[in-house]
């Protein structure tokens, strides 16, 4: 059995939209398991009621919740190009298992919310990935077999760095039918990469 972990943040639900999205692409390869979790808010009740941040009752995730899975993809709206800060909390609290190299040569990828096309999403995509690359994990994006991010035909979300969509910048728009292909096709493609990775251990500790 192969386990993808779902680990996101979301404001106003986009990026909470497109994790159930991924979930499903990673579920509809047989044989695996899928959980989906958020990181712990750090803005007070009052102000997300102020704002009209989204209610959600996806579980809290844990640090220590990530040393279970083979593949673990990651969703966060672009902050000037960067993590959300409620992820970077949390990833500053991996130190554990990054000392113990908990998180080597699993499998991690990255997925995104931007209120512009020009607003950072790209950046918040490889910045993002970086967090991954220093814990030692095996990076997958959204590749060009996934043809709809090439559509000229609308505002899309999306890089070959992985999936996404554009919010608007009152987050007035919601995910288009090419954005949540994008997220199903990458958490299918993940899903597929790391099960490949584990047959290939596999392979290796049977011939030693």
């Amino acid at each position: 059995m192969t386990r993808v972990l779902i680990l996101y943040y979301s404001s106003w639900g986009h990026v909470r939209a497109l994790a159930e999205a991924e979930a499903e692409g990673a579920r509809s390869l047989p044989g695996t398991i899928v959980d989906v979790r958020r990181v712990p808010e750090l803005v007070p009740d009052a102000v997300r009621q102020a704002e009209g941040y989204d209610e959600d009752p996806t579980p809290v995730a844990k640090p220590t919740d990530l040393e279970g899975y083979d593949a673990i993809i990651v969703g966060t709206p672009a902050r000037f190009g960067l993590m959300a800060g409620q992820m970077k909390t949390f990833f500053d609290r991996l130190g554990g298992l990054w000392s113990q190299h908990a998180l080597v040569s699993k499998v991690g990828a990255v997925f995104t919310s931007s209120g512009t096309q020009h607003g950072g999403h790209e950046a918040a995509l490889l910045s993002t990935q970086i967090s991954l690359l220093h814990l030692g994990m095996v990076v997958v994006g959204l590749p060009y077999s996934f043809g709809g991010q090439s559509s000229g035909e609308a505002i899309i979300g999306g890089a070959p760095y992985g999936a996404g969509t554009v919010a608007g910048g009152e987050g007035e728009r919601l995910p288009g039918e090419i954005d949540f292909a994008g997220a199903r096709y990458q958490g299918a493609h993940v899903a597929r990469v790391a099960r490949q990775l584990a047959m290939a251990d596999l392979g290796v500790s049977q011939a030693a």
